[in-house]
């Protein structure tokens, strides 16, 4: 027989067993929360070649074991784009759905009147271009909180003239926000002798793993584990892997040290000349970087989701992992790395400054699948909100494209179309900026490249056509992804053709092109025919200029204005001016205007800007700012103009 009080526990011990199996199935079988969460991972100057799962041709030497095996768990993407082969642009257009021609955001920094790096040995000018991202822009993250969502952002913003400038994220839809560089602040006394410690006091102490403290990274822990209960939107802006090319780690320098072959003892503070991917301080900023967003993953996998008893946040969770354009291959002095078989890099619509990883999981996404479809990275936008369920706001321009059932089927092109039900088959580029001056637009498996450097210099090839790969039984068959081979010459026909259609792109986006600069030292078609300002004339906010033509015909003019002339984030706005009859051009100053030029372009694209403004080398030697050289509302005196210039009042 049973003792009663052994029986009464045998009894309590089963009935606590059986309510724990029926709650744990009742767990089970609770539906899927309806509002899915979002991790946008945005990684910083990563190329293609950087990731190891991305190798082709000659495998990499950096270690990427989370990413890698994050690609295992989703959709990995061979030909995935950036919207623009800089930061900036790419930043703007994935948070705002906007192509980077169209928001007049093509380049870093903007919000500056248009002036040449150099007055006579750079031969084209970039056009004005936007600052930011402006501040009633509808964004993604102002979207994702109206639906419900907790919208954070952590690392790097720069969607202004400065890392700090309006508008902030808090500005642009971010409940939460945090920016510190952690780990990636410049290291002191240098690099080869600033490594981080085991100390205790050391801000950034060694984990155990031998990886420095990193504010960046757990910033983003924070976030989600603050924000875990409810449906949350990271964008995680990681500070890697831009420069400064350092790790404050020395036993993961010297990993790489050994892997390279590289004597520890010949490493310099400053520099790197070897060729390839071959810079021990970058491979081992590589592998920081996967070891930093490898803790975001292990914390989704781990960690229990609050809405869906029995399950883990990674269950509910899409992650896009990505970079902002394709790897920066160095500068004068330093090689970090190599983005071959691509050309070029970063600061260039070639292959290699616009090819990027991307990788997707979620709930929906296939499983270690690695697709051919070309993506930009301009999807995000509407893919994110078709995953969590929202609906594009009501006219709001989107230039991407909704990839939620490529998602599903990532081997069926076909299924990339626009909001017309449109299959998309063209993807464009406008980089009018820099040493590059390009734009360039993929038809199929072409790519034309357009140089605007050739205008008014036979030598320089306006057109640049390569096939990048030819379509082989329903796949793709690679052929030129190297960009060695120009066809523009064999091909005319389709040369002509992509061209016409580039063209007709970046009229409907109204985009800015290059001009070409009058005061360059070298002969130049139709430098001798810009006009001359004769003189200028203020009645309250009207104002006036009068020029004289000298055989090419001025065919726009634009008023160049700034509120906050003389401050710390000076920022410069472009509105049309008025051509009127008798060689004028006039504008009403916007309200507000503290400083403004005057530029006319002429039907061989030259620019005259009224006044002369120096170059951006002559700007940064005297530290001095635009405005210090503009037409100041205020001012009784003017500033230096052109010979023959008079001023009138009224």
């Amino acid at each position: 027989m049973f003792n009663s009080r052994m029986s009464g526990g045998f009894v309590i011990f089963w009935a606590v067993v059986f309510l724990a199996v029926v709650n744990c199935h009742a767990d089970q079988g609770l539906p899927r929360p309806e509002k899915p969460n979002i991790v946008l991972i945005l990684s910083d100057d990563l190329g293609w070649q950087d990731v190891k799962c991305y190798d082709v041709d000659k495998p990499s030497p950096m270690e990427t074991p989370h990413v890698d095996a994050l690609a295992k768990r989703g959709v990995k993407f061979w030909q995935a784009y950036s919207p623009a082969p800089t930061c900036a642009p790419s930043r703007c257009a994935i948070m705002s759905g906007n192509h980077p021609a169209r928001a007049q955001k093509t380049h870093v920094v903007g919000g500056a009147p248009p002036t040449p790096n150099h007055k006579v040995a750079w031969k084209v000018i970039a056009p004005w271009y936007s600052g930011r991202m402006p501040a009633d822009e509808v964004t993604l993250a102002k979207v994702l909180r109206r639906n419900g969502y907790t919208t954070g952002h952590v690392g790097k913003w720069h969607m202004a003239i400065d890392h700090h400038a309006f508008p902030q994220p808090e500005d642009q839809g971010f409940d939460w926000t945090r920016s510190d560089r952690g780990a990636r602040a410049s290291m002191k006394p240098s690099r080869i002798d600033g490594f981080a410690t085991n100390t205790k006091g050391d801000k950034f102490r060694l984990d155990t793993n031998g990886f420095p403290y990193h504010a960046n990274s757990e910033n983003a822990l924070t976030f989600l584990n603050e924000q875990k209960d409810k449906p949350f939107f990271l964008y995680y802006a990681t500070w890697l892997v831009h420069s400064p090319i350092h790790t404050r780690s020395k036993q993961l320098l010297d990993k790489y040290c050994n892997k390279l072959k590289i004597d520890p003892a010949t490493l310099k503070a400053k520099g790197w000349a070897g060729k390839g991917q071959t810079n021990p301080f970058y491979c081992a900023m590589v592998e920081e970087l996967d070891y930093y967003v490898g803790k975001v993953f292990d914390y989704l996998d781990n960690t229990d989701d609050p809405r869906w008893p029995g399950h883990k946040l990674c269950e509910n969770t899409y992650v896009i992992f990505t970079s902002d354009n394709g790897g920066m291959e160095g500068h004068r002095g330093e090689v970090y790395t190599d983005n071959y078989p691509l050309d070029k890099g970063k600061i260039n619509a070639m292959e290699g400054g616009i090819r990027v990883p991307l990788i997707i999981t979620g709930p929906k996404v296939a499983k270690n699948v690695a697709t051919d479809v070309v993506v930009n990275g301009l999807d995000f936008y509407p893919t994110i909100l078709s995953l969590v369920g929202a609906k594009i706001p009501e006219g709001k321009n989107i230039d991407g494209c909704d990839l939620t059932s490529l998602l599903e089927k990532p081997d069926a092109p076909e299924r990339v179309k626009h909001a017309d039900g449109s299959v998309r088959d063209t993807m464009m580029w406008h980089f009018p900026n820099s040493a590059a001056m390009e734009s360039a637009i993929r038809i199929g498996g072409y790519k034309l490249i357009r140089n605007y450097a050739h205008m008014g210099d036979p030598r320089t090839p306006e057109l640049e056509l390569y096939e990048l790969y030819r379509a082989a039984n329903g796949k793709q068959k690679r052929v030129d992804i190297e960009e060695a081979h120009n066809l523009a010459g064999k091909m005319p026909k389709l040369t002509k053709e992509m061209n016409a259609k580039l063209t007709e792109r970046l009229a409907e986006m109204q985009a800015s092109y290059p001009y070409l600069n009058p005061h360059y030292g070298r002969p130049l078609a139709g430098k001798d025919k810009v006009c001359d300002v004769t003189s200028f004339r203020v009645d309250g906010r009207n104002v006036e200029i009068s020029y004289r033509e000298k055989g090419a015909k001025v065919v726009r003019a634009d008023l160049i204005y700034t509120l906050n002339g003389g401050k710390r984030y000076e920022e410069w706005f472009r509105i049309r001016a008025v051509l009127a009859p008798g060689c004028k051009a006039t504008a009403v100053l916007p309200k507000g205007t503290t400083h403004y030029v005057f530029n006319l372009i002429d039907e061989n694209q030259f620019l005259r800007s009224y006044p002369e403004l120096p170059d951006m080398g002559q700007l940064r030697k005297t530290k001095s700012t635009y405005s210090a050289h503009a037409l100041d509302v205020k001012a009784k005196a003017e500033p230096t103009r052109p010979k023959g210039a008079v001023r009138k009042k009224t």
